[in-house]
């Protein structure tokens, strides 16, 4: 049976157009990142850190910045490190992060949570908290690659 060269063009074309969706998809990778985050506030609060993101065997130095509204009473730091997915190049961490929360640290605490930015990116981040903060906020927190 012969098909018709118009169904082949066709079928060929859509065979192109799946394989170059699955490989981009393919190609999206994943790094490793640890933020160092100062955070201090009354109602309204902020934070500044630095951290670095390991990705495909290079360094690359971050910093951080953010704005938290709500209850916010206190001043911390807090250690991150962990994962970010969904990265095809370093500057896909850039970005900015929101997220809602309550907690409360007197002294050392545990701390883990996951976001993700307006590029696909995906932290999945824990670590540890030390200094006295109490909050029930809205928070941002924006990344840059320096």
């Amino acid at each position: 049976m012969k098909m018709p060269s118009v169904i082949r063009v066709a079928v060929l074309a859509f065979a192109a157009l799946a394989g170059a969706a699955l490989s981009s998809t393919a190609r999206a990778d994943e790094g490793f990142v640890q933020l160092t985050i100062y955070k201090a506030g009354w109602i309204i609060g902020g934070s500044g850190g630095s951290g670095v993101l390991n990705f495909r065997g290079r360094r690359y130095p971050l910093s951080t910045g953010g704005l938290d509204y709500g209850l916010v009473f206190g001043g911390s730091k807090t250690v991150l490190r962990g994962r970010v997915s969904n990265i095809y190049r370093p500057s896909d961490v850039a970005g900015v992060y929101g997220a809602a929360g309550a907690g409360l640290a007197v002294g050392r605490g545990a701390r883990g949570i996951v976001l993700s930015n307006q590029k696909g990116a995906v932290l999945e981040l824990s670590g540890h908290q030390v200094g006295l903060m109490a909050n029930a906020d809205l928070s941002g927190l924006a990344i840059t690659l320096q």
